[in-house]
């Protein structure tokens, strides 16, 4: 069965990627994409498929849709795509609060519509061989991650349209990841945030020290410091500690390291192992097929709670209960 996937919105910096992955998943018709900015609707799709002039119009050609709109533009996207019975693939994070994303969740239940999120660390081959050995570490000790990437800039760091800055961008790839992994929730947030490598007026550093409903404490740097010169964007991976081994997970340690006297930082980075976006693209395709969601709204909703708590603590300075 071939299913016809499009984009709404281009405003993430992930839609080209998307798009080009789209154009050649097997059993997939990459239908094209619409943007609420013409201009720039027009001018992606010159390089990644058709554009449609309408929200409409894509959806009337589309099976499933993939959001990629600012963090704070999701609504009407969702919305639309509920209200035509078309599936969603939305960007991460769902919404900028628990409670918003939890309403998108509902909207789409209520349309019998299927909902997953954009988490991709969860498609890597190193994490679901963590989840398959993850019973041989026996009761768990302790938990530290990290996910540092690049300063974004444009709306990322705007947060009227972004809802914050690296603690709304970063947190919830890892905290989604441990809430797979071990089947468990983050219960109590400390955050400490700062702004140390932009001018953003958003954090661009933040470090989470955290406790599952068991106790196992749990220490997450989320921040966006890599610098630009780099040899990759940044980094995901976790350690998990227990009582009869650890654990180590690097979801992007399948790479070459290479150097050239051209390359102005010296150093650049060639990732060899399998794309985890392009098998959550096509989990998706299997999702508008039938299958269940890989990451369904309601586990979404869960890590925006912890980005809720993070902000809180770090507003007040005290250690915060997660509310589900």
């Amino acid at each position: 069965m071939t299913v016809h996937l499009g984009i709404c919105s281009v405003a993430h910096l992930h839609a080209a990627a998307y798009a080009d992955l789209l154009s050649g998943l097997d059993g997939v018709e990459f239908v094209g994409v619409v943007d609420e900015e013409a201009e720039r609707g027009r001018a992606f799709a010159d390089d990644n498929g058709t554009w449609f002039r309408s929200r409409a119009e894509l959806l009337s050609r589309a099976d499933g849709v993939v959001v990629c709109s600012a963090n704070a533009d999701r609504r009407p996207w969702i919305e639309a795509a509920a209200d035509a019975g078309v599936d969603v693939l939305s960007e991460k994070p769902l919404g900028t609060t628990a409670d918003e994303a939890r309403e998108f969740a509902g909207i789409c239940d209520a349309a019998d519509v299927e909902l997953s999120v954009a988490m991709p660390l969860r498609h890597s081959v190193p994490a679901q061989q963590a989840r398959e050995r993850l019973d041989r570490v026996g009761d768990l000790t302790a938990l530290s991650g990290a996910n540092r990437g690049h300063f974004p800039g444009g709306w990322f760091a705007d947060p009227e349209h972004s809802g914050g800055g690296a603690v709304m961008d970063h947190t919830v790839h890892i905290v989604d990841l441990v809430h797979w992994l071990t089947g468990q929730r983050v219960a109590e947030v400390y955050a400490e945030t700062d702004t140390r490598f932009s001018d953003a007026v958003v954090e661009d550093v933040n470090v989470l020290s955290m406790a599952l409903e068991d106790g196992t404490p749990f220490l997450l740097d989320g921040s966006w410091s890599k610098p630009d010169a780099w040899e990759s964007w940044g980094d995901a991976f976790l350690e998990v500690t227990g009582t009869e081994g650890v654990v180590d997970l690097d979801c992007f340690a399948q790479r070459y390291r290479v150097t050239r006297d051209a390359d102005p930082a010296g150093v650049s980075s060639t990732f060899y192992g399998s794309d985890p976006n392009r098998r959550m693209l096509e989990r998706f395709a299997e999702t508008v097929r039938g299958a269940a969601p890989a990451t369904p709204g309601q586990d979404a909703v869960a890590a925006l709670a912890v980005v809720d708590a993070a902000y809180e603590s770090a507003e007040c300075g005290e250690p915060v209960a997660v509310e589900y």
